[in-house]
């Protein structure tokens, strides 16, 4: 599987909202220039977002978007379900359940990609923004060190 720039960019407009919630509403215009994409794109990716309970929006002169639920309560592995949908790796181990393939009761490698899907799963699932931002922080820091070291 190869996950898309929803996946991709979503993730980094929601960790982007994070680093920058100290500062109020994020607006997307804002992040767009941070990240380097589209506001277009990112105003349909955080449409979905909003649907999937991730981000809230505030209007008005301070407005903006922000996440909706703690850091520690959005896993990268949520975030992707919420942009990509079904993220299994072959078809016959989808949504669908392969009834379309003829070889679905006898295939001796169709658990192999169901079972790099779900260690897949479980370790986007194991990955919060907590985790994240506390990453960022940790090499924000070690920036501050290096540069400090050189003077």
């Amino acid at each position: 599987m190869k996950l898309t720039t929803r996946s991709r960019y979503g993730t980094r407009m929601i960790l982007d909202m994070a680093l920058h919630a100290a500062d109020g509403p994020v607006r997307i215009k804002d992040v767009a220039a941070r990240q380097g994409v589209s506001v277009k794109y990112l105003e349909k990716l955080v449409r979905e977002l909003k649907g999937a309970g991730f981000v809230r929006s505030r209007r008005g002169p301070r407005g903006g978007h922000e996440l909706a639920k703690p850091l520690s309560e959005i896993t990268v592995g949520a975030i992707v379900r919420a942009l990509e949908g079904d993220m299994s790796l072959v078809e016959c181990d989808g949504e669908g359940g392969g009834q379309a393939c003829p070889r679905l009761a006898d295939c001796l490698t169709r658990e192999v990609w169901a079972e790099a899907a779900r260690a897949m799963h479980e370790r986007l699932d194991a990955i919060t923004l907590a985790d994240l931002v506390a990453k960022a922080g940790a090499k924000a820091a070690a920036a501050v060190r290096r540069d400090a070291a050189c003077r």
